[in-house]
């Protein structure tokens, strides 16, 4: 267990899996942040792109020697994406529209998804970014929109398809859109292989100064 608003923590997670395990089948990424009280970590960072964005990068990108070339990560992202300000995700400027912030990190986990995979080829695991469904019956969909949502087996099983099924055994790298029912094109930036590596290198930027010491791809 870690507190995915804290690095360091995410850290020290993925030091307790390496040290308990040698191999693993399937990495999902669904913790994800969208409404909070305070929208500023200690460190001057947004809270939605640490937890939806930074931590599950540092998350995979420790466990990778674990996934191999046969394991399958998982991003869940969402139908919300929209142009990332790099300022912000360094943490240098503030976002005061929660929605904003919310599709500007599931964008920037859309992206760095994709540059991985395509960084990786076949040399790791499938990487995939998906958006579960819009509106299911999340705590977090009843607490942003006021209402209960659709069924939350929507997600859940198109997750398991993701992680078990032959379907997405040549899916690394790409998107797959749960509202439409199969694989899709992202937002356009997520396709755009330059604005991909600035995102990946504010990311780096940033976990280099909060979590120094990483091993790297």
């Amino acid at each position: 267990m870690a507190d995915f608003s804290r690095l360091v923590d995410v850290k020290a997670m993925a030091k307790t899996i390496i040290n308990k395990h040698d191999k693993l089948d399937v990495l999902i990424n669904n913790a994800g942040v969208f409404k909070v009280a305070e929208p500023s970590t200690k460190e001057g960072l947004d809270l939605r792109f640490v937890v939806n964005t930074f931590a599950p990068y540092l998350l995979t990108q420790r466990l990778l020697p674990l996934l191999g070339n046969f394991g399958r990560v998982i991003n869940l992202s969402s139908a919300a994406q929209s142009p990332i300000d790099l300022k912000a995700l360094a943490g240098q400027v503030k976002l005061s529209d929660e929605m904003s912030a919310y599709a500007q990190s599931k964008l920037a986990l859309t992206m760095w998804s994709r540059h991985i995979a395509l960084l990786l080829n076949d040399r790791g695991p499938m990487i995939v970014a998906i958006n579960p469904g819009s509106l299911l019956a999340s705590k977090m969909v009843k607490e942003v929109f006021g209402v209960d949502g659709k069924d939350i087996n929507i997600g859940a099983d198109i997750i398991i398809r993701a992680a078990l099924s032959d379907e997405f055994s040549t899916a690394s790298g790409k998107y797959f859109d749960n509202d439409a029912g199969q694989f899709a094109s992202p937002h356009a930036d997520a396709l755009d292989y330059l604005k991909q590596e600035e995102v990946v290198r504010v990311i780096e930027e940033v976990l280099a100064e909060l979590v120094p010491h990483r091993q790297g791809l």
